[in-house]
């Protein structure tokens, strides 16, 4: 077997061993091949929020105001986006159960008690695009990705991984 890419195997390795062990995260595999990998895993949101209160109908509106707020689209850029899902994340998503009913703030971070948060890895996450990004790990929180990891030998320049964070950040 050729030892080409071993040490960044291993690094991985100890890099989701640390999350999982020390800092309690769930390790959720290698998602190269899972099918839909999304910025926003609904099936680890949804019961998260299910778990805190949260009605079925003020989830499935909270997770249509959280994809409005990602999508690129021709009238929204990457910073734009990032912007408004912050601003979902740090203030709450403002739903009403129907018509005629109060408004609700549905929190998708419990930012007082960050020990309530689910918070889990997956490596090699694969998102799907006119050209593939796959990330060496990516970190979420109650179903949100919220931050990558990309881990580079230590002969290969830091602009190179800077290039590849970038590369990533494209539609």
């Amino acid at each position: 077997m050729s030892n080409v890419g071993q040490s960044e195997f291993d690094t991985q390795k100890r890099v989701i061993q640390l999350f999982e062990q020390q800092l309690g995260y769930e390790y959720l595999e290698s998602w190269q091949y899972r099918a839909n990998n999304r910025n926003i895993e609904a099936e680890y949101l949804r019961p998260w929020l299910s778990k805190r209160g949260v009605s079925d109908t003020l989830i499935n509106k909270t997770l249509r105001e959280l994809d409005r707020a990602a999508a690129l689209a021709d009238t929204q850029n990457l910073y734009d986006a990032n912007k408004a899902v912050y601003r979902l994340l740090r203030y709450g998503v403002k739903v009403k159960e129907g018509a005629g009913q109060q408004t609700q703030t549905v929190w998708l971070i419990d930012w007082k008690h960050p020990e309530n948060n689910h918070f889990a890895i997956a490596k090699e996450v694969t998102i799907k695009g006119p050209q593939d990004k796959r990330p060496d790990l990516v970190i979420y929180v109650n179903g949100i990705a919220l931050g990558i990891l990309e881990l580079k030998r230590a002969s290969v320049f830091v602009s190179e991984g800077i290039r590849q964070n970038l590369d990533n950040q494209k539609a």
